[in-house]
Formats: structure tokens, sequence, C-alpha cells
């Protein structure tokens, strides 16, 4: 298969009911394991790097990886920058190969916003590429200052603010905030489905779920069954896999384990957890 877009896969998710996995990678053995995992399953798949990643995988490095896995893979697979947090990352992205870009300026003015996102729009259009935009405040859960999860209210996405974004970007996916926060949860978050589903039937383009690592089987599949075509997942895949490669070093103990050893059991952990979630989200046998 070949690299694609956004809008190769998303609306088909859309319309059929299903969600597509976004999985982040900041190293080549998690990269392979998610790859591996979605030609398992027959599942498209988005392979995204986040810019906060950059310091243990550089975008030139972790770029020509995803395209390289990508264009010799034999599903759908996107190649996306998840939070670019500057025009000038999101350009070079672009201009790398990748088929899929996220500016996030949800942090600053709704105007700023809008008038930022549509000049990557404009950018990543004319080169045939996709664009993720973000509305509505994220917040992260890092125990020091963590949300208070019963008090969100504030940071979720409004009917209005949706439309508008959308109206005036032109983006082709919208990342919303309903209650879900970034990393890994502590408390059990209070998810907002009404405003979710208000929200997938007053903009046609496909919603995403940012913070998606510490949602249960079932909180998935209604997030899916109210609007949202694609899931970011990372948090509780890295920590699982670093469990697991925990547990396996210590059942070595009196055997010699390499470098490699560690590696290949990277990419295995990587690779069931990732099949388990692609799964749930019922992209398997779609590609």
């Amino acid at each position: 298969m070949t690299l694609v877009t956004l809008n190769d896969i998303l609306p088909k998710a859309k319309k059929e009911g299903y969600a597509i996995g976004a999985f982040n990678y900041a190293d080549m053995n998690t990269a392979r394991g998610i790859i591996a995992a979605a030609e398992e399953e027959k599942s498209p798949v988005v392979l995204q790097i986040a810019e906060s990643h950059f310091p243990y995988l550089p975008l030139r490095e972790g770029g020509k990886l995803a395209l390289d896995l990508a264009e010799n893979s034999s599903i759908p697979v996107v190649v996306h920058l998840d939070h670019g947090t500057d025009m000038e990352t999101c350009i070079k992205a672009l201009r790398m190969g990748f088929s899929s870009v996220m500016l996030d300026f949800s942090q600053k003015s709704l105007a700023e916003n809008i008038s930022k996102t549509k000049e990557i729009v404009d950018f990543a259009h004319a080169l045939g590429a996709s664009v993720e935009g973000e509305v509505g405040v994220m917040t992260r859960d890092a125990g020091k200052g963590k949300p208070d999860y019963n008090n969100l209210t504030d940071t979720y996405t409004t009917v209005s603010e949706a439309k508008q974004f959308y109206e005036e970007t032109g983006i082709d996916a919208m990342a919303i905030s309903y209650g879900t926060v970034h990393g890994i949860y502590r408390e059990k978050p209070v998810l907002n489905f009404d405003r979710l589903h208000e929200i997938a039937e007053a903009v046609p383009v496909p919603l995403v779920v940012h913070g998606g690592s510490g949602l249960t089987d079932e909180e998935y599949k209604n997030s899916i069954k109210n609007g949202i075509s694609k899931i970011n997942y990372y948090s509780v895949m890295s920590f699982n896999a670093t469990k697991g490669l925990r547990e396996y070093l210590d059942s070595k103990k009196e055997q010699q384990v390499f470098l490699y050893d560690a590696d290949l059991k990277i990419m295995e952990l990587v690779k069931e957890d990732i099949k388990n979630k692609i799964e749930v989200f019922g992209s398997a046998n779609k590609a």
C-alpha cells in the first residue's frame, strides 16, 4: 500500500461507525510495532510523531523512518505530525513528505487559532496533504496540579466554536475537548457524550479525541458511537511496553540478554497492545 492522507481513511470510518487509531512513536521499535500490528489486523493506521518527542527522535530522522515504513507497508498509512506548535515545524514536515499535519493553537485565542490553521490548510492542501486542527482546551494530568475531573466544563469545545472553526479554516479533521486529558489518568474522567454528539451533528468533518489512553473499552465505543473517527493513543501503550520489558528482563536474569533482544521484545509488546486497540476501535479488516 502507499502513503495516504486523513481524507483517504477517516470519512469511511465516520460513515461506517468505527475509528482509526493514531499511534505515536518516539523510537524505531515502537514505530515498527505499530505498523506490524496494523498489518496483522489489516487496518488503516495513523503513524504519528509529536513535536514534544523531538528530543528523543528528531523530525528529520523520525520522519524518514515513518515515511519508509509507510511506503513499504501492506496497509494504508497516514504519516502525521501530532501537536505541531508552530507554522515552521508543520511546513518542514509537509516538505519532508508527511501526508498530514496538526497545528495545535488550541490554547491561543480562537481568532489566532483560526487564522494560523487556515494558513497551514492552504499550504498543505496545495501539496495534497491533510490537516487536523484543535478547538477547545485539553488539559494534562501530571499529578501535580492535576485537573479536577468533575469540573472540566469550561474546557469543553462549544458547538458554535466548532462550527466557526470548521467553516473558516477548511480543516480535514477536528480535535475537540469533551472531558479527556493528556497523559495517564489518575482519576476516572467525566466525559460529555452529549456535547460530543452535538458537535458531530453540527460539523461534517471527522472528529478526533486526544488523551485517549486512559479510556475504558466502553468509553472508546461510546465515543465512536457519538462521533469520534480518530483516536490518539500513546501514554498507556508506552507504560505497558516498559512494564512488559522490565518483566521480560527480570525473567532473564540468569541468561545473557543483548540489546537486540530488548529491541525485539519492545516491538512485540507494542504490537500486541496496538492490536488490542485496533480491535476495540473497530478498524480491523478495514484496510
